[in-house]
């Protein structure tokens, strides 16, 4: 009995690892080649998006309408100011 409980605690010939052939952080440096962030998300947030592509996808929709929003303000403070003066 004792034998067979050691026994099924060895893993298997295919799970195996050859340690020597593994290169160390090869997908840290891809990465850091491609510039690439981590970001973490809060468990509430990160439910509202099945992946980081809908992520990125709503990040941009903010951005375009932050830089919208942005020309809209500074056109209509400038004609204010500009009829205010006159």
């Amino acid at each position: 009995m004792e034998r067979k409980k050691a026994k099924q605690h060895e893993m298997r010939d295919e799970y195996t690892f050859d340690y020597s052939r593994a290169v160390r952080e090869k997908h840290f440096q891809r990465l850091m080649k491609e510039g690439a962030n981590v970001v973490v998300l809060e468990a509430d947030v990160a439910k509202a998006f099945r992946d980081s592509a809908a992520v990125n996808d709503a990040l941009r929709s903010l951005l375009q309408v932050s830089k919208t929003t942005l020309r809209l303000t500074s056109r209509s403070t400038s004609t204010g100011r500009k009829r205010a003066a006159g």
